[in-house]
């Protein structure tokens, strides 16, 4: 049944979650209020809540919005099975850049401090970000592994191996704070994993 009542303002809503994204990264989840988030965006806690009934369903309702230029690439772009060398420098390519935002990485940080205090919201963090990126690729994989162009036998397991290569000493070091990698030496990284990926699953390597 559709909910009655005035629709969702999507200029309102971007404002929110933006408020929202960016008190959740500089407070933490604990300190970040709803109160917080409707007079930074300039909007009544009213409409706050009429958006997201609750402080978890705004938080998660963020990241989402922050994998959505992932997940688009999934959902909207023609990645050929065919092709997965181009498929899957364009995945790896948006991967790298959402792992290097400033944003998500102090939410990362966020995620690991409030580990023992809100479990329940970093579960929901996993499920919507890092479980949702390897079953999209999953998905991907194994439209590939149909047609043949690599051998994949378990597409879950080489989407998370896939993703994981594209972290490492970089993103730990990026999480301490000690400085993100450059440039060139992220191309020279994704260029170097997808071609150790290509040629881990090429059907004559199975064979």
């Amino acid at each position: 049944m559709p909910k009655r009542g005035r629709p969702r303002d999507p200029e309102r809503v971007r404002r929110v979650l933006e408020a929202a994204a960016q008190q959740f990264t500089e407070l933490g989840f604990e300190r970040t209020s709803m109160e917080s988030v409707a007079a930074a965006s300039g909007v009544s806690k009213m409409t706050v809540y009429s958006y997201f009934p609750s402080k978890e369903a705004l938080f998660d309702a963020c990241i989402e919005d922050r994998c959505a230029g992932l997940f688009d690439l999934f959902l909207k772009a023609d990645l050929d099975p065919g092709d997965p060398r181009s498929a899957l420098d364009q995945i790896g390519r948006l991967f790298v850049a959402l792992m290097r935002d400033d944003q998500v990485l102090a939410t990362h940080r966020m995620m690991f401090g409030g580990a023992n205090v809100h479990p329940e919201v970093c579960r929901s963090f996993w499920r919507l970000g890092g479980e949702q990126c390897i079953a999209h690729l999953a998905r991907f994989l194994t439209a590939v592994d149909a047609r043949g162009t690599l051998r994949i036998p378990d597409p879950p397991r080489a989407a998370d191996q896939f993703l994981a290569m594209h972290l490492g000493g970089g993103h730990i070091h990026a999480l301490l704070g000690l400085g993100k990698p450059g440039a060139l030496a992220d191309e020279r990284m994704r260029q170097q994993n997808l071609e150790v990926f290509l040629d881990a699953y090429r059907p004559a390597a199975r064979a």
